[in-house]
């Protein structure tokens, strides 16, 4: 075989190593996301099990809600007590097709953990104020969004109420209309305290 040729599939062969390199190392973190969350989800079952309670179902419109506030949290610090403001939830709620008077018997759970760690985020959620709500059986769903050092489970129920059903605009009533309009001119409807452990 000449030396050129030689050169040239030695160079393929580098280009192919580094290529299937680059798409594995690309493609894990949001391999590592999905199942952290799932392990999480299955924490917080295993939790409310062990309570004689029912295991929540995925709640697709609730997890497309958690990865939105999840994607606002991402450049939050992530340290000490702190207070978390999410501007635009009316817009979160158009980007997930949800219905505001469909969330108003939910509940917004965000923790934050250096390096996501399954484990500690599962305790931030059962050794805090938060148990309250996972210990709540009105709460059949959930759906569940990370980034970074950040995890947001948000709790659905299965009434009207809190289901995070989809709506059209026009399906608003004037209330919830209202409501979103109330909370951009106060620039704030979430306004959650956390302590980190």
């Amino acid at each position: 075989m000449p030396a050129t040729a030689m050169a040239s599939l030695k160079h393929f062969r580098l280009l192919l190593f580094v290529l299937l390199h680059a798409i594995f190392l690309l493609s894990s973190p949001v391999l590592s996301d999905d199942k952290d969350e799932d392990n999480v989800l299955q924490g917080l079952n295993s939790y409310r099990t062990s309570l004689r309670l029912p295991a929540l179902t995925k709640n697709e419109n609730a997890g497309c809600l958690a990865d939105e506030l999840a994607n606002k949290l991402e450049k939050q610090p992530c340290y000490g007590t702190t207070s978390i403001q999410i501007d635009n939830y009316c817009e979160l709620l158009s980007k997930c097709d949800i219905d505001i008077n469909n969330t108003r018997n939910g509940a917004v759970l965000p923790v934050c953990v250096p390096k996501l760690v399954p484990t500690l985020a599962l305790t931030n959620y059962t050794r805090t104020q938060y148990a309250k709500d996972l210990n709540d059986s009105r709460f059949t769903g959930a759906g569940l969004g990370s980034e970074d050092d950040w995890m947001v489970v948000v709790l659905s129920t299965d009434t009207a109420g809190g289901n995070f059903a989809a709506g059209a605009i026009s399906n608003v009533s004037k209330v919830g209309f209202a409501h979103c309009l109330a909370s951009e001119l106060v620039g704030t409807l979430v306004y959650v305290y956390m302590r980190v452990y």
